[in-house]
């Protein structure tokens, strides 16, 4: 491990996850409680996932598995990188390989210890801690690449084993890794901001060669795979909503058919700070005009919205698939009149 990384440099990084409130597990990988994880337990509050797709947010991890690695510095991320602290930082090469039966045992463990607080706590339902302590749902996000993670085939069969769904969220860089998964993951998400090689480069600056080349790869390859699929279309305002940017999202939407569209603010956190201002961010409704436009381009229908998270849901599914129990009778999901806190893409 010391040979192959600069220690200083990786133990800094760390810090920093740490008091941003990540666990750290094993060599690259870390656990975070969401903003939902808290609003579900204490105000009976749910994501707009619950709504979409059937995900409990009270029972859903929040990880990743490849910290410090991925293959863009896109403006947007708040993923803090190396040059935003004035450090270098291979990131394009993950030089760990931690077990995949690790990395889900600690996962629930740290899963478990996050949530353990709310125990005892004032108007806390019982059962519903009951349920938080037997995780349903991982999303393998956060922050890095999760493509660059070697077993992640491995690591998804073993979060299938114990009952656990995974919503996979990839930049669509690595379509080498998602033809050869040993298993599928229960959903693909494909993060998409840029619509063509110059607006990629430009926005999602790859530091590897030929990623838009790769990203059109993968993006041809989705309706082979039996898990859904989604474009997340990150709404960054005065970059992504002209005409142009409609159009090509329309052309990149025909390529990879995929079952959902989501067209989602992008949030004014962490060290996307440090890129893009506050007038980034876009409002319900411009992300909801925005949607209405990708709707018209696509054929596909709006199907549901959340005002909370600011993100409108378009598919051609005749029936939604769902992945849990999340918004049955006597739970809220997002109040489409409060606002939720600024999220973390997960």
């Amino acid at each position: 491990m010391h040979d192959a990384i600069n220690v200083d440099v990786y133990d800094a990084l760390n810090q920093r996850l740490k008091k941003q409130g990540y666990h750290i597990i094993g060599n690259h990988s870390s656990v975070k409680k969401c903003f939902w994880n808290h609003a579900a337990m204490v105000e009976n509050r749910f994501c707009y996932k619950s709504k979409f797709y059937g995900i409990e947010s009270h029972r859903c991890i929040q990880l990743s598995v490849t910290n410090h690695w991925c293959w863009n510095a896109c403006i947007h991320c708040w993923r803090l990188r190396p040059q935003d602290v004035g450090l270098e930082w291979d990131e394009t090469h993950l030089p760990f390989n931690d077990d995949p039966k690790f990395i889900v045992d600690n996962a629930i463990k740290e899963y478990r210890r996050l949530m353990s607080g709310y125990k005892g706590r004032p108007g806390i339902d019982l059962k519903k801690y009951e349920e938080a302590m037997n995780p349903k749902h991982v999303a393998i996000s956060l922050t890095g690449e999760a493509t660059l993670y070697p077993r992640l085939g491995e690591l998804i069969k073993e979060f299938h084993n114990r009952g656990i769904t995974t919503f996979l969220v990839t930049r669509a860089i690595r379509p080498d890794v998602l033809a050869n998964l040993e298993e599928e993951p229960s959903q693909i998400y494909v993060s998409l901001e840029a619509w063509d090689e110059e607006t990629y480069k430009f926005f999602n600056r790859p530091i590897v060669p030929n990623a838009w080349g790769l990203t059109l790869e993968t993006l041809e390859m989705l309706p082979s795979f039996s898990s859904t699929t989604v474009y997340r279309i990150t709404h960054v305002k005065g970059f992504n909503d002209g005409d142009n940017a409609v159009n090509g999202f329309g052309k990149l939407v025909r390529l990879g058919m995929p079952d959902y569209i989501e067209v989602k603010a992008y949030m004014y956190v962490g060290a996307s700070k440090l890129r893009l201002s506050k007038a980034n961010m876009p409002s319900f409704e411009e992300v909801s005009y925005l949607a209405e436009k990708i709707s018209k381009e696509t054929s596909y229908p709006i199907v549901s919205k959340s005002k909370a998270s600011r993100v409108v849901l378009l598919s051609k599914l005749e029936r939604p698939v769902r992945y849990g129990n999340g918004s049955p009778m006597g739970w809220k999901t997002p109040d489409e009149n409060r606002p939720g806190e600024y999220e973390e893409e997960s």
